[in-house]
């Protein structure tokens, strides 16, 4: 399985992803799923990743042909994040259609998904997520971030803490969190962690860091995290069950 976020705040964009793509009982397989492509001082793109592993891989190894033989249409040559969203959604659509009818009986699950992120000059920094048919959605101000994979478990932290005046500093912290979370409750997403700042305008996506599974700051913030929420919890005001409340007295009426 996998967990990938992006957000999108006002000072630029943060994006995590975990490695794992195998966690049977005796192998666990790791694959990082976040891939960085650019022009100094014009363009910045970061491409998470979802799904089928053949799919995945042939997308992402189409785009870097695509770049190297510069074919009319490659992420060196679209004109915005749009067109850069559509281009890939076109390229992910046709190898789920390849790899899925490789297999007689169409017995085999192709999909992938993609988040898009990035900037060129000229334009805002955007990002996008894409759906397995290709489409794609957007991160706006009012819904901040994008996820794809195990998203259930680490969205409510992200749903609480990321606003757009979040710092990009604050911003990476909430996804470590929400990715800590993913995997406290699902083994199959797991380290190396992605983890890339990329600030507005700055064109550079040099602020890319890999934490391993003993990583000092991913356990630090593992205890921390855990120990806040006991501590949070044990706060809470305790109801005497035994006695009926106003409310369920009403309910009942």
């Amino acid at each position: 399985m996998t967990y990938c976020v992006a957000i999108k705040v006002d000072k630029g964009l943060v994006f995590v992803s975990d490695s794992r793509t195998n966690a049977g009982v005796d192998r666990i397989s790791t694959y990082s799923k976040m891939f960085t492509f650019g022009r100094e001082g014009e363009r910045s793109f970061v491409v998470l990743t979802a799904g089928n592993l053949a799919t995945t891989q042939s997308v992402i190894s189409q785009i870097k042909r695509d770049i190297k033989q510069n074919t009319p249409n490659n992420l060196m040559t679209v004109e915005n994040m749009t067109e850069a969203a559509e281009y890939i959604g076109h390229l992910s659509a046709s190898q789920q259609q390849k790899h899925g009818t490789a297999v007689a009986g169409g017995g085999f699950d192709a999909s992938a998904s993609f988040i898009l992120g990035g900037q060129i000059s000229g334009g805002s920094h955007r990002v996008f997520m894409i759906y397995p048919e290709g489409n794609f959605i957007t991160a706006t101000a009012e819904n901040p971030y994008q996820q794809i994979g195990e998203i259930k478990y680490g969205k409510p932290v992200l749903d609480r803490i990321i606003t757009r005046e979040t710092s990009l500093e604050e911003a990476a912290l909430a996804s470590l969190v929400s990715m800590d979370s993913t995997m406290r409750s699902n083994a199959t997403v797991g380290p190396p962690i992605d983890v890339l700042i990329y600030e507005k305008d700055s064109f550079n996506l040099n602020r890319h860091f890999i934490l391993q599974a003993d990583d000092p700051y991913l356990l630090e913030i593992k205890a921390a995290w855990d120990e806040k929420l006991k501590e949070a919890f044990a706060e809470l005001r305790r109801v005497k069950w035994s006695e009926p409340t106003s409310v369920s007295v009403a309910a009942e009426e």
